[in-house]
């Protein structure tokens, strides 16, 4: 098997696909997060500041969606065909959420009546919130495993089947990890009494976020003991989730001092780690299959010819440093306090 600095192919596939779709749990993550709270909102002004905190950059955000979508197809094709199948509906509801979202933020000012707003206004915060929690039922599903049988397909039949408990509580515990994360973009976005009411959702946001990581943590290694298997064998992949713990430490403790700037970046920070120890726990594996371990899907069995990857990993090195300056260059170009005029939402 050809390496490249003495790393195969589908493990570099594996690497690129995992930072994709970690900057898009950053990015997106804090608009969804931030949608999530809109109701909470009650004057109009409000509102329209927090649609505008992340009207210039939502649908950049979901750039990155589109990418790392596109990358687990060309790097990993015979898992985007049984993840799909096997995660139709929320992905179907993803779809639909995703699309109601950006009606929302775009339909609520083309009329001035209340109702009109009321009704965007709600239909952009369910959508929110159903998009941040529907991300972690689907990573529930994967890290707890599906029912992959021969030829790689799905032979589940519940309609229902995606929401056992453990992926709601993955799900759930998204949720409030976004609200934590948005609340803290819309703290270096506002001022004034929404910046002094942002503060204590935030706070509310931290309770949350760590009581459903609490128990979320404590159920996975009681009842899911498979994802600790990595780290029982190799002690020293304790410090990623040690890190995590200090990461989630750290927000609260930047916070209290209104270094929110800092805040956002250890919240970005323990996203990425706790994607890395997803990463850690399954690797090489990329699907669990509950009915036999012979139909588990890996980087090796579920990956693109080597040749693919090969021309692949070098477009995917020179178009990743694009996007990501693009990325840099639009959030230089919006910083700073939200200001209402004519143009905005």
């Amino acid at each position: 098997m050809e390496t490249l600095f003495g790393i195969d192919y589908p493990t570099w596939w594996f690497l690129v696909v995992g930072g994709l779709f970690s900057g898009y749990a950053i990015l997106d993550g804090f608009d969804f997060g931030a949608g999530a709270w809109h109701l909470f909102f009650k004057k109009e002004k409000n509102r329209r500041i927090a649609l505008n905190a992340v009207g210039p950059v939502w649908d950049g955000n979901e750039v990155w969606l589109v990418i790392g979508g596109g990358a687990l197809f060309a790097g990993f094709p015979v898992l985007y065909a049984s993840l799909f199948s096997a995660m139709y509906i929320p992905f179907m509801l993803f779809l639909m959420f995703i699309i109601f979202r950006a009606i929302s933020i775009e339909f609520r000012g083309k009329e001035p009546m209340r109702w009109w707003r009321r009704m965007w206004d709600i239909s952009y915060s369910i959508s929110s919130g159903m998009l941040a929690f529907l991300l972690g039922v689907v990573l529930g599903n994967v890290l707890q495993g599906l029912a992959i049988g021969e030829n790689y397909e799905y032979t589940g039949a519940g309609f229902f089947e995606f929401l056992s408990p453990y992926a709601i509580m993955v799900g759930t515990t998204t949720l409030a990890l976004f609200m934590s994360h948005g609340a803290i973009y819309l703290l270096m976005k506002t001022e004034g009494r929404m910046f002094a009411k942002l503060t204590l959702l935030l706070k509310r946001g931290m309770i949350f976020f760590m009581v459903s990581f609490g128990i979320t943590t404590l159920y996975t290694l009681l009842y899911i003991p498979h994802l600790s298997d990595t780290f029982k064998s190799n002690p020293g992949y304790f410090a990623v989730p040690l890190l995590v713990f200090l990461s989630i430490a750290n927000i609260p403790r930047l916070a209290s001092k209104k270094r929110y700037k800092r805040a956002f970046l250890f919240s970005s920070l323990t996203i990425s780690l706790l994607l890395v120890m997803v990463a850690i726990e399954l690797y090489p594996t990329l699907l669990l299959s509950t009915i036999d371990p012979a139909f588990n899907l890996t980087v090796y069995n579920a990956a693109s010819s080597e040749k693919s990857l090969s021309i692949m990993l070098t477009i995917a090195a020179i178009g990743a440093p694009l996007v990501l300056s693009y990325t840099v260059f639009v959030y230089r170009t919006f910083r700073g306090k939200v200001k209402l005029d004519e143009t905005s939402y």
